[in-house]
């Protein structure tokens, strides 16, 4: 949304708009704006609208007749407009608690939960990237929680894994990207500066041993060198943002559950976006730009 002003001889105010649900986004103006108008309405803000739908440059917009903001009787939410994991954020925050609580190493789940607690608020509504996978409303904790669901499969499947350090790192791994990134409503607009000059992988590990000191552990133990090391080896490769690569057998599993998550992710977002009488979808970014196809069989 942007107040301009016409070019007429008596320049007259107006609203130029971008209207947007989960479907897409459409152009609008509200022409004659009133100065309360300009005062109360802004970015992200849900309205209700009455308009007109014209083609304007041989693209569709719309010429708003009447606007105003949205309250309770509408019985509508900014999450019924925007771009959402398809778990309500509450049900996600839930079971990640239900998992840190249900890990029995004393030291770890204390670790965890100082951890957590730093960005249970904004795990509400923070995407795990800003563009290529879970980029949306409530991204990162359905990440999270997927990625808890493969974890508790690959600890049944394969014993030596410690469940433990696996559930741990699942959940610590991306734990300091709300910090990392200024998003609203899911919407990345920037990186703070924290997450320019040290990045989320770097910040977690600091946190990890925060959460030693202030819980007054030793921050020279297996546990602690064994979260910080799940933590910034996660993405494997130095060009990739990890310091190290994995040397333990959970790090080995961390990154290849991180890896597989994200990845099916961002296919399953394809084969939605990509309209069902096309075979082949777009190329995907963050699978070397590899197109996708539907064979039908």
């Amino acid at each position: 949304m942007e107040a301009r002003q016409t070019n007429s001889s008596v320049p007259k105010d107006y609203l130029d708009l971008v209207l947007s649900d989960s479907s897409g986004s459409i152009s609008a103006k509200y022409w004659d704006a009133s100065k309360t108008d300009l005062e109360t309405f802004f970015p992200m803000c849900v309205v209700k609208i009455q308009g007109a739908a014209h083609v304007y440059r041989d693209q569709l917009q719309v010429k708003v007749l009447r606007i105003r903001k949205a309250d309770e009787n509408d019985g509508v939410s900014v999450t019924d407009f925007i771009r959402s994991a398809p778990v309500a954020a509450e049900e996600l925050i839930a079971v990640i608690q239900r998992t840190i609580e249900s890990l029995e190493h004393e030291d770890i789940r204390r670790i965890v939960t100082f951890c957590f607690d730093k960005v249970k608020e904004q795990l509400q509504s923070a995407p795990a990237a800003k563009s290529f996978h879970h980029a949306y409303f409530g991204g990162l904790a359905y990440h999270m929680v997927r990625m808890l669901e493969l974890g508790e499969f690959l600890c049944k499947q394969r014993p030596f894994l410690q469940r433990d350090l696996v559930q741990a790192g699942i959940i610590l791994h991306d734990i300091a990207k709300p910090a990392e990134m200024i998003s609203e409503y899911g919407i990345v607009q920037d990186y703070s500066n924290a997450g320019k000059l040290i990045g989320h992988i770097s910040m977690a590990a600091q946190w990890v041993t925060e959460a030693a000191i202030k819980l007054e552990l030793d921050t020279g133990s297996n546990v602690v060198l064994a979260l910080q090391h799940l933590i910034l080896s996660h993405h494997n490769l130095g060009e990739w943002g990890s310091p190290v690569q994995p040397q333990m057998p959970e790090a080995v599993a961390l990154h290849y559950i991180d890896a597989m998550d994200a990845k099916l992710q961002m296919v399953e977002d394809m084969l939605v976006a990509t309209a069902d009488h096309q075979e082949w979808t777009p190329a995907i970014r963050g699978l070397e730009n590899k197109a996708m196809v539907r064979l039908k069989l």
